[in-house]
Protein backbone atom coordinates (compact mmCIF):
# COMPACT_ATOMS: atom_id res chain seq x y z
CA UNK A 1 0.00 0.00 0.00
CA UNK A 2 1.49 3.44 -1.18
CA UNK A 3 1.73 6.13 1.52
CA UNK A 4 1.70 10.03 0.96
CA UNK A 5 1.29 12.97 2.71
CA UNK A 6 -1.76 14.89 2.70
CA UNK A 7 0.17 18.00 3.39
CA UNK A 8 1.94 17.05 0.21
CA UNK A 9 -0.90 18.19 -1.94
CA UNK A 10 -0.90 21.55 -3.91
CA UNK A 11 -3.72 23.65 -5.53
CA UNK A 12 -1.92 24.51 -8.85
CA UNK A 13 -2.46 25.64 -10.95
CA UNK A 14 -5.64 26.92 -8.99
CA UNK A 15 -4.60 29.91 -6.55
CA UNK A 16 -1.99 29.46 -3.67
CA UNK A 17 -1.75 31.60 -0.39
CA UNK A 18 -0.60 30.78 2.57
CA UNK A 19 -4.47 30.40 3.93
CA UNK A 20 -5.41 28.87 0.93
CA UNK A 21 -5.30 24.52 1.53
CA UNK A 22 -5.54 21.56 -0.82
CA UNK A 23 -6.68 19.42 1.84
CA UNK A 24 -9.23 19.58 5.09
CA UNK A 25 -10.36 17.75 7.66
CA UNK A 26 -13.30 16.97 5.73
CA UNK A 27 -11.50 15.02 3.39
CA UNK A 28 -9.86 12.94 6.21
CA UNK A 29 -13.26 12.49 7.85
CA UNK A 30 -14.79 11.28 4.49
CA UNK A 31 -11.87 8.69 3.96
CA UNK A 32 -12.53 7.38 7.55
CA UNK A 33 -15.92 7.05 7.44
CA UNK A 34 -16.07 5.63 4.01
CA UNK A 35 -13.02 3.20 4.59
CA UNK A 36 -15.14 -0.41 4.81
CA UNK A 37 -17.04 0.25 2.25
CA UNK A 38 -14.51 1.52 -0.44
CA UNK A 39 -12.44 -1.56 1.01
CA UNK A 40 -15.65 -4.02 -0.22
CA UNK A 41 -15.50 -2.72 -3.85
CA UNK A 42 -11.57 -3.26 -4.21
CA UNK A 43 -12.02 -6.65 -6.39
CA UNK A 44 -14.71 -5.10 -8.18
CA UNK A 45 -13.22 -2.58 -10.30
CA UNK A 46 -15.68 1.11 -11.42
CA UNK A 47 -17.60 0.65 -8.19
CA UNK A 48 -16.14 3.78 -6.14
CA UNK A 49 -17.51 7.50 -7.98
CA UNK A 50 -15.63 10.88 -5.91
CA UNK A 51 -17.75 13.97 -6.71
CA UNK A 52 -15.96 17.25 -5.74
CA UNK A 53 -12.35 16.27 -4.88
CA UNK A 54 -10.99 19.93 -5.13
CA UNK A 55 -7.48 18.99 -5.78
CA UNK A 56 -7.14 15.37 -5.49
CA UNK A 57 -7.13 14.07 -1.53
CA UNK A 58 -10.43 11.99 -2.06
CA UNK A 59 -9.18 10.18 -5.31
CA UNK A 60 -5.72 10.12 -4.69
CA UNK A 61 -6.46 8.71 -1.32
CA UNK A 62 -8.71 5.68 -2.71
CA UNK A 63 -6.58 5.15 -6.08
CA UNK A 64 -2.70 5.33 -4.34
CA UNK A 65 -3.34 4.12 -0.76
CA UNK A 66 -6.36 2.09 -1.14
CA UNK A 67 -5.14 0.73 -4.65
CA UNK A 68 -8.89 0.91 -6.09
CA UNK A 69 -9.01 0.70 -9.58
CA UNK A 70 -11.68 2.21 -12.13
CA UNK A 71 -12.53 5.71 -9.99
CA UNK A 72 -14.77 7.88 -11.55
CA UNK A 73 -14.42 11.46 -11.19
CA UNK A 74 -16.16 14.70 -11.48
CA UNK A 75 -14.88 18.09 -10.82
CA UNK A 76 -16.56 21.10 -11.79
CA UNK A 77 -13.34 23.15 -12.08
CA UNK A 78 -11.56 22.59 -14.69
CA UNK A 79 -8.34 23.38 -12.26
CA UNK A 80 -9.22 21.17 -9.84
CA UNK A 81 -8.61 18.27 -12.58
CA UNK A 82 -5.40 19.47 -13.19
CA UNK A 83 -4.69 20.26 -10.03
CA UNK A 84 -5.28 16.38 -9.08
CA UNK A 85 -3.51 15.21 -12.31
CA UNK A 86 -0.37 17.20 -11.23
CA UNK A 87 -0.98 16.20 -7.78
CA UNK A 88 -1.02 12.17 -8.92
CA UNK A 89 2.08 12.70 -10.69
CA UNK A 90 4.24 14.37 -8.00
CA UNK A 91 3.03 13.06 -4.79
CA UNK A 92 2.55 8.87 -5.08
CA UNK A 93 5.39 7.59 -6.87
CA UNK A 94 3.31 4.65 -8.56
CA UNK A 95 1.72 5.26 -11.78
CA UNK A 96 -2.35 5.73 -11.59
CA UNK A 97 -2.90 5.40 -15.20
CA UNK A 98 -6.26 3.90 -15.46
CA UNK A 99 -6.95 4.40 -11.87
CA UNK A 100 -9.22 7.02 -12.25
CA UNK A 101 -10.52 9.00 -15.14
CA UNK A 102 -12.58 12.63 -15.01
CA UNK A 103 -16.47 12.70 -16.63
CA UNK A 104 -19.52 14.46 -16.44
CA UNK A 105 -22.11 14.64 -14.43
CA UNK A 106 -24.42 11.66 -15.67
CA UNK A 107 -24.88 8.10 -16.38
CA UNK A 108 -21.69 7.42 -17.74
CA UNK A 109 -20.53 8.52 -14.51
CA UNK A 110 -22.58 7.25 -12.04
CA UNK A 111 -24.34 3.65 -13.76
CA UNK A 112 -23.04 0.75 -11.17
CA UNK A 113 -21.54 2.78 -8.36
CA UNK A 114 -22.21 2.02 -5.18
CA UNK A 115 -19.31 3.55 -3.15
CA UNK A 116 -20.00 7.89 -3.51
CA UNK A 117 -17.46 10.25 -2.11
CA UNK A 118 -19.14 13.76 -2.08
CA UNK A 119 -17.61 17.22 -0.89
CA UNK A 120 -20.42 19.23 -0.62
CA UNK A 121 -21.28 22.31 -2.28
CA UNK A 122 -22.09 25.28 -1.08
CA UNK A 123 -25.36 25.86 -3.21
CA UNK A 124 -28.31 23.39 -2.13
CA UNK A 125 -29.27 23.54 -5.97
CA UNK A 126 -26.08 21.84 -7.19
CA UNK A 127 -26.37 19.28 -3.78
CA UNK A 128 -29.82 18.25 -5.08
CA UNK A 129 -28.54 17.99 -8.82
CA UNK A 130 -25.92 15.57 -7.55
CA UNK A 131 -28.42 13.71 -5.30
CA UNK A 132 -30.99 13.24 -8.37
CA UNK A 133 -28.17 12.13 -10.39
CA UNK A 134 -26.85 9.53 -8.09
CA UNK A 135 -30.50 8.28 -7.45
CA UNK A 136 -31.01 7.83 -11.16
CA UNK A 137 -28.30 6.25 -12.22
CA UNK A 138 -26.06 4.59 -9.85
CA UNK A 139 -26.82 0.96 -8.34
CA UNK A 140 -30.02 0.87 -5.93
CA UNK A 141 -27.25 -0.11 -2.63
CA UNK A 142 -25.39 2.64 -3.56
CA UNK A 143 -24.27 4.50 -0.10
CA UNK A 144 -22.85 8.26 -0.74
CA UNK A 145 -20.54 9.68 2.26
CA UNK A 146 -21.09 13.66 1.84
CA UNK A 147 -18.51 16.02 4.00
CA UNK A 148 -17.85 19.40 4.64
CA UNK A 149 -17.20 22.07 6.94
CA UNK A 150 -19.73 21.72 10.01
CA UNK A 151 -19.61 25.77 9.55
CA UNK A 152 -20.65 25.43 6.06
CA UNK A 153 -23.47 22.92 6.66
CA UNK A 154 -27.21 23.92 7.24
CA UNK A 155 -30.33 21.45 8.01
CA UNK A 156 -31.35 22.01 4.50
CA UNK A 157 -28.24 19.96 3.11
CA UNK A 158 -29.82 16.46 5.35
CA UNK A 159 -33.44 17.67 3.51
CA UNK A 160 -32.18 18.08 -0.04
CA UNK A 161 -30.45 14.22 0.33
CA UNK A 162 -33.61 12.98 2.12
CA UNK A 163 -35.71 14.19 -0.87
CA UNK A 164 -33.95 11.47 -3.16
CA UNK A 165 -32.71 9.05 -0.59
CA UNK A 166 -34.40 6.86 1.99
CA UNK A 167 -32.71 7.26 4.56
CA UNK A 168 -30.13 9.95 5.76
CA UNK A 169 -27.72 10.26 8.92
CA UNK A 170 -24.89 12.22 9.94
CA UNK A 171 -21.35 11.04 11.72
CA UNK A 172 -20.44 12.79 14.79
CA UNK A 173 -18.24 15.99 14.16
CA UNK A 174 -14.78 15.85 14.19
CA UNK A 175 -12.05 18.43 13.97
CA UNK A 176 -14.93 20.97 12.65
CA UNK A 177 -16.25 18.43 10.33
CA UNK A 178 -19.22 16.13 9.44
CA UNK A 179 -20.18 13.29 6.87
CA UNK A 180 -23.93 13.27 5.88
CA UNK A 181 -24.39 9.50 4.87
CA UNK A 182 -27.10 8.70 2.79
CA UNK A 183 -28.09 5.17 1.65
CA UNK A 184 -31.64 3.86 -0.54
CA UNK A 185 -31.92 5.92 -3.11
CA UNK A 186 -35.77 6.46 -3.86
CA UNK A 187 -37.58 5.23 -6.84
CA UNK A 188 -38.73 7.38 -9.48
CA UNK A 189 -36.13 9.64 -9.15
CA UNK A 190 -34.95 11.74 -12.09
CA UNK A 191 -31.66 13.96 -13.20
CA UNK A 192 -32.34 17.90 -11.72
CA UNK A 193 -33.49 19.58 -15.23
CA UNK A 194 -32.06 22.80 -16.26
CA UNK A 195 -33.88 25.61 -14.59
CA UNK A 196 -34.61 28.56 -17.23
CA UNK A 197 -36.33 32.20 -16.54
CA UNK A 198 -37.00 34.96 -19.15
CA UNK A 199 -35.94 38.26 -18.49
CA UNK A 200 -38.48 41.03 -20.25
CA UNK A 201 -36.26 44.54 -19.58
CA UNK A 202 -33.39 42.58 -21.43
CA UNK A 203 -35.38 39.93 -23.83
CA UNK A 204 -33.42 37.51 -22.59
CA UNK A 205 -33.42 33.90 -21.68
CA UNK A 206 -30.95 32.78 -18.41
CA UNK A 207 -30.86 29.16 -18.17
CA UNK A 208 -29.09 27.40 -15.09
CA UNK A 209 -28.03 23.87 -13.79
CA UNK A 210 -27.73 23.44 -10.00
CA UNK A 211 -24.12 24.54 -9.75
CA UNK A 212 -23.92 28.13 -11.60
CA UNK A 213 -23.41 31.39 -9.93
CA UNK A 214 -26.52 33.83 -9.66
CA UNK A 215 -28.69 30.53 -10.63
CA UNK A 216 -31.40 32.23 -13.85
CA UNK A 217 -30.74 35.65 -12.65
CA UNK A 218 -28.86 38.73 -14.01
CA UNK A 219 -26.35 40.17 -11.25
CA UNK A 220 -26.21 43.51 -10.32
CA UNK A 221 -22.84 43.95 -11.36
CA UNK A 222 -23.60 42.20 -14.85
CA UNK A 223 -26.26 44.22 -15.41
CA UNK A 224 -24.40 47.65 -15.19
CA UNK A 225 -21.71 45.96 -17.33
CA UNK A 226 -24.50 45.14 -20.07
CA UNK A 227 -25.38 48.83 -19.61
CA UNK A 228 -21.98 49.59 -21.75
CA UNK A 229 -22.15 47.20 -24.97
CA UNK A 230 -22.55 49.77 -27.38
CA UNK A 231 -19.34 51.30 -26.14
CA UNK A 232 -16.84 48.18 -26.50
CA UNK A 233 -14.72 48.30 -29.15
CA UNK A 234 -16.53 48.76 -32.10
CA UNK A 235 -14.09 46.77 -34.77
CA UNK A 236 -13.92 43.93 -32.77
CA UNK A 237 -13.10 40.50 -34.59
CA UNK A 238 -12.47 38.07 -31.57
CA UNK A 239 -14.54 38.56 -28.00
CA UNK A 240 -14.32 36.53 -25.18
CA UNK A 241 -16.54 36.50 -21.94
CA UNK A 242 -14.05 35.69 -19.86
CA UNK A 243 -15.66 33.58 -16.45
CA UNK A 244 -18.78 33.72 -18.46
CA UNK A 245 -21.32 31.91 -15.84
CA UNK A 246 -24.58 31.17 -17.34
CA UNK A 247 -23.61 32.78 -20.60
CA UNK A 248 -25.31 36.37 -20.26
CA UNK A 249 -22.62 38.34 -21.05
CA UNK A 250 -21.90 36.67 -24.13
CA UNK A 251 -25.46 35.94 -25.58
CA UNK A 252 -26.15 39.81 -25.15
CA UNK A 253 -23.03 40.74 -26.97
CA UNK A 254 -23.84 38.80 -29.79
CA UNK A 255 -27.21 39.46 -30.07
CA UNK A 256 -26.09 43.65 -30.29
CA UNK A 257 -23.61 42.68 -32.99
CA UNK A 258 -25.41 40.21 -35.79
CA UNK A 259 -23.61 40.70 -38.24
CA UNK A 260 -21.06 42.46 -40.60
CA UNK A 261 -21.48 46.33 -41.52
CA UNK A 262 -18.76 47.38 -43.06
CA UNK A 263 -14.98 47.39 -42.14
CA UNK A 264 -15.63 49.33 -38.54
CA UNK A 265 -18.41 46.90 -37.78
CA UNK A 266 -17.00 43.74 -38.62
CA UNK A 267 -18.57 40.22 -37.94
CA UNK A 268 -17.92 39.20 -34.47
CA UNK A 269 -17.13 35.67 -32.95
CA UNK A 270 -17.76 35.49 -29.94
CA UNK A 271 -16.33 33.27 -27.51
CA UNK A 272 -17.99 32.50 -23.94
CA UNK A 273 -15.52 30.57 -21.70
CA UNK A 274 -15.33 29.02 -17.75
CA UNK A 275 -13.63 26.40 -15.79
CA UNK A 276 -16.84 25.44 -14.58
CA UNK A 277 -18.51 22.44 -16.39
CA UNK A 278 -21.79 24.00 -14.69
CA UNK A 279 -21.02 26.95 -15.65
CA UNK A 280 -20.20 25.66 -19.54
CA UNK A 281 -23.70 23.63 -19.69
CA UNK A 282 -25.83 26.65 -17.99
CA UNK A 283 -24.06 28.82 -21.13
CA UNK A 284 -24.59 26.48 -23.68
CA UNK A 285 -28.41 25.75 -22.21
CA UNK A 286 -28.83 29.56 -22.45
CA UNK A 287 -27.40 30.01 -26.06
CA UNK A 288 -29.50 27.85 -27.64
CA UNK A 289 -32.81 29.10 -25.48
CA UNK A 290 -32.09 32.57 -27.33
CA UNK A 291 -31.25 30.62 -30.90
CA UNK A 292 -27.48 31.85 -30.15
CA UNK A 293 -25.71 28.74 -30.06
CA UNK A 294 -24.33 28.79 -33.64
CA UNK A 295 -23.07 32.34 -32.82
CA UNK A 296 -21.09 31.81 -29.62
CA UNK A 297 -18.72 28.82 -29.21
CA UNK A 298 -18.50 27.91 -25.59
CA UNK A 299 -15.06 26.58 -24.19
CA UNK A 300 -14.31 25.23 -20.75
CA UNK A 301 -11.14 26.21 -19.73
CA UNK A 302 -9.24 27.44 -16.89
CA UNK A 303 -7.80 30.97 -17.49
CA UNK A 304 -7.36 31.19 -20.85
CA UNK A 305 -5.11 28.87 -20.50
CA UNK A 306 -5.94 27.16 -24.55
CA UNK A 307 -6.01 30.61 -26.05
CA UNK A 308 -3.15 32.33 -28.01
CA UNK A 309 -1.03 35.24 -26.89
CA UNK A 310 -2.63 38.67 -28.40
CA UNK A 311 -5.68 36.52 -29.93
CA UNK A 312 -8.50 38.86 -28.71
CA UNK A 313 -9.69 42.02 -29.40
CA UNK A 314 -12.18 42.01 -26.70
CA UNK A 315 -12.44 40.76 -23.20
CA UNK A 316 -15.50 41.10 -20.49
CA UNK A 317 -15.01 40.16 -17.30
CA UNK A 318 -17.38 39.94 -13.92
CA UNK A 319 -14.44 38.70 -11.94
CA UNK A 320 -14.99 36.27 -8.35
CA UNK A 321 -13.83 38.18 -4.84
CA UNK A 322 -13.45 34.74 -3.29
CA UNK A 323 -11.94 31.77 -3.64
CA UNK A 324 -13.75 28.70 -2.69
CA UNK A 325 -15.23 30.13 0.55
CA UNK A 326 -12.62 32.48 1.34
CA UNK A 327 -12.69 36.08 0.04
CA UNK A 328 -9.19 36.53 -1.83
CA UNK A 329 -8.49 38.92 -4.60
CA UNK A 330 -5.82 35.92 -6.40
CA UNK A 331 -8.55 34.49 -8.65
CA UNK A 332 -9.35 38.43 -10.30
CA UNK A 333 -5.22 38.85 -10.24
CA UNK A 334 -5.18 35.56 -12.32
CA UNK A 335 -7.69 36.49 -14.43
CA UNK A 336 -6.58 40.01 -15.39
CA UNK A 337 -2.75 38.24 -16.13
CA UNK A 338 -4.73 35.84 -18.88
CA UNK A 339 -6.51 38.28 -20.42
CA UNK A 340 -3.51 40.63 -21.05
CA UNK A 341 -1.84 38.24 -22.20
CA UNK A 342 -4.78 37.29 -24.66
CA UNK A 343 -5.30 40.40 -25.78
CA UNK A 344 -4.02 42.13 -29.21
CA UNK A 345 -2.35 45.58 -28.39
CA UNK A 346 -5.01 48.07 -28.83
CA UNK A 347 -7.50 45.73 -27.34
CA UNK A 348 -10.02 46.12 -24.43
CA UNK A 349 -10.64 44.46 -21.34
CA UNK A 350 -14.07 45.92 -19.80
CA UNK A 351 -14.37 44.59 -16.14
CA UNK A 352 -16.66 45.51 -13.44
CA UNK A 353 -16.40 44.46 -9.99
CA UNK A 354 -17.13 45.80 -5.84
CA UNK A 355 -16.69 49.37 -6.16
CA UNK A 356 -14.60 48.85 -2.75
CA UNK A 357 -11.71 46.50 -4.47
CA UNK A 358 -8.53 48.30 -5.69
CA UNK A 359 -8.11 46.77 -8.83
CA UNK A 360 -7.22 49.87 -10.66
CA UNK A 361 -3.64 49.72 -10.42
CA UNK A 362 -3.33 45.82 -10.98
CA UNK A 363 -5.47 46.25 -14.37
CA UNK A 364 -2.95 49.00 -15.77
CA UNK A 365 0.02 46.89 -14.56
CA UNK A 366 -1.10 43.18 -16.11
CA UNK A 367 -3.05 44.94 -19.09
CA UNK A 368 -2.69 48.80 -20.03
CA UNK A 369 -4.13 52.32 -19.43
CA UNK A 370 -7.19 51.47 -17.24
CA UNK A 371 -10.14 54.24 -16.74
CA UNK A 372 -13.50 53.91 -15.23
CA UNK A 373 -16.56 54.26 -16.86
CA UNK A 374 -19.77 53.94 -14.67
CA UNK A 375 -19.78 53.67 -11.10
CA UNK A 376 -22.58 53.08 -8.27
CA UNK A 377 -22.25 52.66 -4.94
CA UNK A 378 -22.18 48.85 -5.56
CA UNK A 379 -19.80 48.15 -8.67
CA UNK A 380 -17.51 50.23 -10.47
CA UNK A 381 -16.70 49.50 -14.26
CA UNK A 382 -13.84 49.67 -16.05
CA UNK A 383 -11.93 49.68 -19.14
CA UNK A 384 -8.15 48.84 -19.75
CA UNK A 385 -6.66 48.86 -23.17
CA UNK A 386 -3.82 46.82 -23.97
CA UNK A 387 -0.46 48.46 -24.10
Amino acid sequence: MTEFSFDALRRHPDIEADNLFAVDASDRLILDEADAAIQATRDEPGRVVVIGDNYGALTLAVAGVLEVHGIRVHQDARSGELALAENARRVLDVDLSGRFRSLPLGPELLEGATVVLLQLPRSLAALDEFARAIAAYADPSVVVFAGGRVKHMTPAMNEVLAASFGEVSATLARQKSRVLIARSPLAGIAPAEVRREFHADRDLWVCATGGAFAGTKIDIGTRLLLEHLAEMKPDARLAIDLGCGTGVLASALARARPGSDGAEHPLLRVIATDQSAAALESTRATLEANGLADRVEAVRDDALAGFDDASADLILLNPPFHVGSTVHAGIALKLFEAAGRVLAPGGELWTVFNSHLSYRAALQRTVGATSQVDRTPKFTVMVSVKR
